[in-house]
């Protein structure tokens, strides 16, 4: 099924991604927070600029609270600069329970690139959404994508070790670990390292870094804990383990050339396997969000609304309530009128 906009609607978006795709920096940074706003005139943005984009290397960067992650993504992208490679930080900050808003503290720390016009900084608010990205920040990808900067970091939110959802947006997903935390034996065990291309231990000048990376490497060399038999537990990924000090870039450098060794070529049909798992992200969350659009409006909210209070007073189990919603979507139809395009 496809949505239309309204016309003026989708105009406004079509003009906002033209003027993206020439060079705006004001146009995008309008394209964005329509995007982060869900606007009707979104999509048609979105239409436009999606061929345009593939170009970027998208890079993911996680890591526990305290890790050093806006500290280092500056001192990538001063390392990109001097490169003579543009870059766009899209920083998810954590937001208020009540309010949704966000501090927005990572563009802060990251003032000394706001002059520069090779560099695009916007900061998202979580909004409640698990994982440790924003609902749109896939789509707020592909527009920076489609912008024509060289480099794309995606900061993410910085809640804990369950942060794996940056996988499925980045080509490339750094993991860091600050010395001497007192995790590095939970994390090795953890789903966050299961994702890591690379492992940055940072903050290396202080003591106990060395420790920590060598620790990191010996577990991530023989793939196991190390109170487990190898083979209990093998390890999808063997990543570099590098150390950094981003406050005084030590070991950036080598970060950097790491990250470019890393980029995959594309495959036989034309895509990484890191691209597909990003489309594979993205179509099947508008398929998700049209179909309980279609269930939560109209004619079928009152009866969605009904199995819902059956569901919550035990009458029913939900998955009965949710094979009901779907039965009668495809009786109904299953689709609504217009076109996006």
């Amino acid at each position: 099924m496809t949505r239309a906009a309204p016309p003026d609607a989708r105009s406004r978006g079509i003009a906002l991604a033209e003027a993206t795709l020439a060079g705006d920096r004001r146009a995008l940074a309008r394209l964005l927070t329509s995007v982060e706003s869900r606007t009707p005139g979104a999509e048609a943005a979105l239409r436009v600029l999606h061929p345009r984009a593939g170009g970027a290397h998208v890079i993911g960067v996680t890591g526990a609270p305290g890790a050093g992650k806006s500290t280092l993504v500056s001192a990538i992208v001063r390392e990109l600069r001097a490169r003579g490679r543009s870059a766009a930080v899209v920083a998810v900050d954590p937001s208020s329970p009540i309010t949704g808003g966000a501090i927005l503290g990572d563009r802060v720390r990251m003032q000394e690139h706001a002059t520069d016009d090779g560099v695009f900084i916007r900061s998202m608010a979580a909004r409640g959404h698990a994982g440790g990205l924003a609902a749109t920040t896939d789509t707020a990808v592909t527009a920076l994508d489609a912008a024509g900067f060289d480099v794309v970091i995606v900061e993410t939110v910085g809640t804990g070790q369950s942060e794996v959802e940056v996988v499925a947006t980045a080509d490339t997903t750094v993991v860091l670990e600050a010395p001497e935390m007192g995790d590095e034996i939970q994390a090795i065990k953890a789903g966050l390292l299961e994702v890591a291309d690379i492992v940055v231990v940072s903050k290396g000048d202080r003591p106990g870094a060395e420790r920590t990376a060598n620790l990191l490497r010996t577990m991530l060399a023989t793939g196991t804990g190390p109170d487990e038999p190898l083979a209990v537990r093998r390890r999808p990924k063997r990543p570099e383990v590098l150390l950094t000090t981003g406050a005084t870039g030590a070991g950036v450098a080598a970060l950097v050339d790491a990250l470019d060794r890393h980029r995959a070529a594309p495959g036989a049909d034309g895509v990484t396997e890191a691209r597909l798992k990003r489309a594979e992200t993205l179509v099947w969350a508008i398929v998700m969000a049209r179909v309980r659009d279609d269930i939560a409006k109209g004619e079928s909210a009152a009866e969605a609304r009904a199995l819902m209070a059956a569901v919550a007073a035990h009458a029913i189990d939900p998955y009965a309530a949710a094979d009901a919603l779907l039965a009668a979507r495809a009786a109904a139809g299953g689709a609504g009128e217009g076109s996006g395009s």
